[in-house]
């Protein structure tokens, strides 16, 4: 089956489905016309002996009543009824002899010898005088070939009516094997094409998450393992486009920090006035340049972090993890930072686990956290909170400051983006934290929002629990 493409064998798995169902409806088409057709006779039949036996009862009284008017007229016209009456009844005998039944063949034989013996009686001269008995023998042969024939009816529609259920029980029976074929045709084409298209989304997984090193193989139908190929293809692509990304950030990172690293050391010899005193203006001059390329640095390191993080988010390292544990981990790091500020930390979380990412929930707490410590004023309070909610998990962080200006409020986790509003202490922010946790937030299917609060800033990230 390599050689069929999805689509054909999505058609083959239906005209087989199709043939299997339509051959049991056409098997059981069959079956009731062979039903009708049987019913049709074997009414016919019933009917005809039913006829006939009643014929040959009419006749039969007419016989008596012809014979005995003879026996006691001696009439000529009466001897030629009584002829009449017994070639009708005779022709009767014929038609019930020709149903299938043994018993009304014996009896009719029978019934045939006996009128035999009635005729000769009254052609004797004179008759005899048992001619009496032999009609009540006659008439008692009727009521027996009724009888019989009642029966032959009866059995007959026994015998239809049993025919009848073992035809439901057989196409019942074809009917239970049919649809059991069609279930297993239908899950073993779903299985051939199911599998292909897994696969295809698990490579497609691996190329949304970075992971570039193994190589993409779809087996099933043609087209689908052509696309495979194709992902293949793409996938050797994105792993040199991705080698390339990093060749150049090293070398930019080479080119910009080995001169940056000559002006500093020349900096610092001016500053320490090696070639030469310096002139108040010149040392503010110096201090100055000192400054920038600090702060340059400092941008060019924030930079090569950022993308960092974003090549980070397309790795997800799920785990099942006490979220209490995590927050109580993410405190502890950041409390000698909280005593030098006098700041205090309290973490308020649920009994629970969660199947998340630790690494990223750690970088985007240490993010929260280190701008909360730093924008707290002195003896203030950092509050980290985790509360259940339905089909996921709300981490709060929440602190005492000056919080974000209204206008900052959308803006805060754009890239270099700084709020208006100061810290209390210096510090050499270069305004990417936000930007870092907004994207490790969004590679964890989590939603990071400023959330209004009348006192400082509040920063709302939630989780979904992945199952």
């Amino acid at each position: 089956m390599r050689w069929l493409s999805f689509r054909q064998g999505l058609l083959a798995g239906f005209m087989i489905v199709v043939l299997l169902l339509g051959g049991v409806g056409i098997h059981g088409w069959l079956l009731l016309e062979g039903m009708v057709a049987q019913s049709r006779e074997s009414n016919a039949q019933a009917l005809q002996l039913s006829t006939a036996v009643q014929a040959l009862g009419e006749r039969s009284v007419d016989i008596e009543r012809s014979a005995r008017q003879y026996l006691v007229l001696g009439d000529a016209l009466l001897r030629e009824r009584f002829d009449a009456h017994l070639a009708g009844a005779l022709e009767q005998l014929v038609r019930i002899e020709a149903m299938p039944a043994e018993t009304l063949v014996v009896l009719s034989g029978r019934w045939r010898e006996q009128a035999g013996l009635l005729r000769d009686g009254i052609e004797q001269t004179p008759p005899r005088n048992n001619l009496a008995e032999q009609l009540d023998r006659l008439a008692a042969l009727n009521d027996e070939i009724q009888a019989a024939a009642k029966r032959w009816i009866d059995g007959g529609n026994v015998r239809l009516l049993d025919q009848l259920e073992r035809r439901r029980v057989e196409l019942g029976s074809r009917l239970a094997l049919a649809l059991l074929g069609a279930v297993l045709v239908a899950m073993a084409m779903g299985w051939w094409l199911v599998r292909a298209v897994r696969q295809l989304e698990k490579a497609i997984g691996r190329l949304g998450e970075g992971r570039f090193d193994a190589s993409i193989e779809v087996s099933g139908p043609a087209d689908l393992r052509r696309l495979g190929r194709h992902l293949d293809g793409l996938r050797n692509h994105l792993a040199g486009l991705e080698a390339d990304r990093e060749r150049t950030l090293r070398h930019v990172s080479h080119e910009l920090k080995t001169p940056l690293t000559a002006l500093k050391e020349g900096i610092a010899l001016l500053a320490e006035e090696v070639p030469g005193p310096l002139s108040d203006s010149q040392r503010e001059v110096t201090r100055i340049l000192g400054h920038k390329v600090d702060s340059l640095q400092c941008q060019i390191e924030s930079l090569l972090r950022l993308n960092a993080a974003v090549f980070e988010v397309r790795r997800l390292n799920l785990l099942q993890i006490d979220l209490r544990q995590v927050l109580s981990e993410a405190a502890q790091r950041h409390e000698l930072r909280g005593q030098a500020r006098q700041v205090r930390i309290e973490v308020e979380a649920g009994e629970g686990r969660a199947r998340l990412d630790p690494g990223k929930l750690a970088v985007i707490l240490d993010n929260l956290l280190a701008n909360a410590i730093d924008f707290s004023p002195q003896g203030g309070v950092v509050r980290l909170t985790a509360q259940r909610l339905k089909g996921g998990w709300r981490i709060v962080c929440r602190d005492q400051g000056p919080g974000v200006a209204p206008e900052d409020a959308q803006r805060i986790f754009e890239p270099f983006v700084q709020g208006r509003r100061a810290a209390p202490v210096a510090r050499a922010g270069s305004g990417i934290g936000l930007s870092i946790v907004r994207e490790l937030a969004q590679a964890m299917r989590a939603r990071i929002k400023l959330a209004d609060s009348d006192v400082g800033a509040v920063f709302q990230l939630d989780l979904p629990d992945e199952k």
